[in-house]
């Protein structure tokens, strides 16, 4: 393939503010992504880093999709707290902080191989509230210390807003995290897989 080339890379959004899923067995929560509605696209700018959409790098929306633009601009809406090779299941949790997660697929346009974008997903943060991710704000891609769930259905929690603001009331409160079940405290209602340093989110019942 020849350089120089445009190249374009596709990004998903990988999870929105709507919260994270969990699917219950018994006690257990296993954490599922949620669906996204749509795929919004971002295109890498001809002679621009490889290294696209590097941790500490922008990135604005326009029409649905997210191009990486400078952070001085007043366009640039996010920035990536975090940027892993590789599919997200099974890859690095992102930080806590986290809004949202896009998903990021090289299409090549007569780029060599050595500068495309590698697959792979980026941990975003909001430069401006909303942050969804924050504790108890019933968003976000990742189960945070101080979130809220509800039940969705038999055997699946979804996280809500904890102050009640949201369509659907809180049930559980995470209280914590911690490296494994026995290490919840006895008041523990239900065990949430988060991943991570600390992978058990130990939660309470509100109501």
């Amino acid at each position: 393939m020849g350089h120089g080339a445009p190249r374009t890379v596709l990004l998903a959004l990988a999870l929105l503010a709507s919260g994270a899923t969990a699917a219950l067995s018994g006690c257990r929560a296993q954490q599922q992504p949620a669906g996204a509605a749509g795929i919004p696209t971002a295109h890498v700018l001809p002679g621009r880093d490889p290294a696209f959409l590097a941790r500490g790098e922008c990135a604005g929306r326009s029409a649905g999709s997210f191009t990486e633009i400078s952070c001085r601009s007043g366009e640039a809406a996010a920035r990536v707290l975090a940027r892993y090779n590789g599919p997200r299941p099974g890859g690095p949790r992102c930080p806590d902080e986290t809004d949202f997660v896009l998903h990021i697929t090289a299409v090549d346009q007569g780029a060599s191989e050595a500068h495309s974008a590698p697959e792979g997903y980026a941990c975003m943060r909001n430069l401006q509230p909303p942050h969804p991710g924050d504790p108890g704000m019933g968003g976000g891609p990742v189960t945070v210390t101080g979130d809220c769930l509800y039940t969705q259905r038999d055997g699946v929690v979804k996280e809500t807003a904890c102050d009640g603001s949201a369509a659907h009331a809180p049930e559980y409160r995470i209280t914590g995290r911690v490296g494994a079940r026995p290490e919840c405290p006895p008041s523990t209602d239900l065990y949430v897989q988060v991943g991570g340093g600390a992978p058990v989110g130990c939660a309470r019942r509100l109501v």
